[in-house]
């Protein structure tokens, strides 16, 4: 699902539309936990250009409605994360607005589907209502404040440390979830060992897609084990990815990223994954620069 220009708005009270895109955890190391129980990260982030879609219009109460291929069990009450942000930026002034939801993203699949549903509402409100956004963002969620973000993203802390990288090359993803559901609260608590090392002080620029390949390479995701010994079925999603330049496992799970250089490549991996495993929900689309 795409919009053109993002659904940049004409101004406060206009309808308009924004994209809540896929995040992707190219890389995600733990490297300890706080005293509270937030576990510390050190992940690198980008946003993949398939996601859901915001949609707002003027109206006289404040209304979600869902649909979508993905809409099936979506609430359209205050436990969705859309209603909630609204919530924090009407703060009980009695502001309205008539939101709906197309529902694109998996729930629950490791690539931020109602966090990036929750920045996009904050972003589209603030701008429909005429007010700021606020700065507690990551009380809606640890990954609400990336999904506000554009470009590649160092996320560390508890998602609230946020560093802009340099532009990535030109590289293509395919999207890989089997339907199955891995709690992130669950693939933490059998984590062994909470204090690997992080990603190199520096991340470099990369002058090419090999160079960055080869960077990713020689980082991790410490999730990935506990998440396949949850559900062997990432495993298989992996090896259904064996073809790409890198496949492996965004946040806690259960969906699976492989990375190509071009679009071809991915969309011919995604056809051929997809007549393979058609339960599973596969999506090709580029990594987004911006």
């Amino acid at each position: 699902m795409s919009l053109p220009n993002n659904g940049v708005p004409a101004g406060p009270g206009a309808a308009a539309s924004r994209m809540a895109w896929a995040k992707v955890n190219l890389t995600l190391n733990c490297t300890g936990q706080r005293a509270d129980g937030y576990h510390l990260l050190d992940s690198l982030v980008v946003r993949a250009g398939v996601g859901d879609a915001l949609h707002v219009a003027a109206a006289n109460d404040l209304t979600l409605t869902v649909s979508g291929p993905r809409a099936e069990g979506v609430p359209t009450d205050a436990r969705n994360l859309v209603l909630r942000a609204a919530e924090m930026l009407d703060a009980g002034a009695g502001r309205c607005a008539a939101l709906h939801l197309e529902k694109h993203l998996p729930a629950a699949a490791g690539i931020g589907g109602g966090s990036a549903d929750a920045a996009a509402a904050l972003d589209l409100l603030a701008a429909h209502w005429g007010v700021p956004l606020p700065a507690d963002t990551a009380r809606l969620g640890a990954d609400v404040p990336v999904c506000l973000t554009r470009g590649p993203q160092r996320m560390q802390g508890v998602g609230e440390v946020l560093t802009p990288l340099s532009p990535l090359p030109p590289c293509h993803t395919v999207l890989v979830n089997p339907g199955v559901d891995v709690p992130t609260p669950a693939v933490f608590s059998v984590l062994t060992d909470k204090n690997q090392p992080p990603m190199p002080e520096v991340i470099p620029s990369f002058a090419d897609f090999s160079e960055f390949i080869d960077f990713l390479t020689a980082q991790r995701n410490d999730l990935a084990a506990p998440a396949i010994a949850r559900e062997p079925v990432i495993g298989a999603c992996l090896e259904a990815l064996s073809d790409a330049a890198l496949a492996r496992m965004s946040g806690s799970g259960a969906t699976c990223f492989g990375l190509y250089a071009t679009a071809s490549q991915a969309e011919g991996a995604a056809h051929r994954i997809s007549s393979a495993a058609p339960q599973w929900w596969v999506a090709a689309a580029p990594i987004l620069a911006a």
